[in-house]
């Protein structure tokens, strides 16, 4: 049986660890404790987050515990970022986030069983905490010349940093030593733009109680050009589908980078590392029919959507592009698909020519004539030939929407209101 930080290394899934030796030791030795925290500082996870859940959840099947903390004191504050301050928002609206994030959290990993789950919030041992006992308990742990040479602290010094972004390094620290001692927990895992973080918790356990412990870090998630992963034309992935459809959360894998979509398959799906290999061969023979592509969105967007909204994405994204029926698509799954491409609002039915001008398909209304003449438009996938036709009556869906194309790949919505 293959150990688990083998899979993680074969998955590209480890950038840093405080002692790999020692953790594949405690590892062997028997169910460890482990755990990893999000903050929430939006309503909803995004993809980002989705890497870290999905870590956890590997290490729950390899036989060991987690503890999902989502933290509702140290996300009255915020980790501090490069660009600035953080928003602080208020406690009601912090609350209102753990909640939503927590039943996002509870999607991904087991809460029954004999290494069953737990989910925990830093807000209960932090609500009551005094500050003198924080400075004395937590805060004499900590050098400051250490804390001003964080990478981030120090990027902040000259342009400003609030004492309170300042200290959010010793409550997640805190977060570890209080799990340490209330469950047992050995290991935190979370990304590498956390490991100071993560190994100051390590630090502190150290110093407080003289106990060993162990962090493990994955990798920046990123495009080929570098930059970060998970944000598209329309903005940041979210796991919510009120934020991000399942449509456009589909589509966000599917455009993934043919240099990239192997690494993907392998960090963010269960697929065994030896059937990917084997599926980036035929990609490799066939790179326009996107294997690996179609794969990769299938298997996350059912993760985090299920079975039957990957099935009306593919479904709609097939339908958009003339490879099935329109009509056969939820009004819903429609909305969300013509939305992510685009839609145009009319308050009457326009004329086909109307429509490819406003929604940007064409340049003007010459052009559009044109692409009618050489049989390139068409609405709903039927090729127009009349430039004057109304869109209306049976040329619309659901009563109110059309689906406007031009030549194979260019499409736009047309939505009466």
């Amino acid at each position: 049986m293959t150990h688990v930080l083998d899979d993680l290394e074969a998955r590209g899934l480890i950038a840093h660890s405080t002692d790999p030796d020692a953790l594949r030791a405690a590892l062997s030795e028997g169910p460890i404790t482990y755990y990893v925290g999000f903050d929430p500082t939006a309503p909803s996870l995004h993809i980002g987050n989705l890497l870290q859940i999905l870590t956890a959840r590997r290490l729950q099947i390899a036989g060991h515990r987690p503890l999902m903390l989502v933290g509702g004191s140290t996300g009255m504050i915020g980790d501090p970022k490069e660009a600035g301050e953080r928003v602080m928002n208020t406690p009601e609206i912090v609350g209102e986030w753990v909640a939503r994030i927590q039943a996002q959290v509870s999607a991904f990993v087991d809460f029954d069983g004999a290494n069953a789950a737990i989910m925990v919030n830093n807000l209960d041992w932090t609500a009551g905490l005094g500050t003198i006992d924080f400075l004395r308990d937590i805060g004499k742990h900590f050098p400051v010349n250490r804390m001003l040479a964080r990478d981030v602290v120090s990027s902040r010094l000259e342009s400003g940093i609030s004492y309170a972004e300042f200290s959010y390094v010793l409550l997640q620290s805190m977060d570890y030593l209080e799990l340490h001692r209330r469950h047992g927990c050995v290991l935190q895992t979370g990304g590498s733009d956390q490991w100071g973080n993560i190994t100051a918790g390590v630090e502190l356990i150290r110093r407080a109680d003289g106990h060993r412990v162990h962090a493990l870090a994955t990798p920046l998630i990123t495009k080929a050009d570098g930059t970060k992963f998970g944000k598209t034309e329309s903005g940041t992935v979210w796991l919510d589908p009120a934020r991000t459809s399942a449509y456009a959360f589909h589509q966000s894998w599917i455009q993934a980078e043919d240099a990239k979509v192997g690494e993907y398959l392998k960090q963010f799906t269960f697929v065994p590392v030896d059937e990917i290999d084997a599926l980036m061969l035929q990609h490799a023979e066939s790179p326009g029919q996107r294997l690996a592509q179609r794969r990769l969105a299938a298997e996350v967007t059912t993760l985090v959507h299920g079975a039957d909204e990957t099935a009306a994405a593919e479904l709609a994204a097939q339908a958009l592009f003339g490879r099935g029926e329109l009509g056969d698509l939820p009004e819903p799954t429609l909305a969300a698909a013509l939305r992510e491409a685009g839609t145009v609002e009319f308050s009457e039915p326009p004329t086909v020519v109307d429509a490819l001008v406003a929604s940007g398909l064409v340049d003007s209304k010459s052009a559009a004539r044109r692409a009618i003449a050489d049989g390139g438009a068409y609405v709903n996938n039927q090729r127009m030939s009349d430039p004057d036709a109304v869109i209306a009556g049976a040329l619309l869906l659901h009563g109110h929407w059309a689906v406007l194309r031009k030549g194979k790949r260019s499409v736009s919505g047309v939505e009466i209101r």
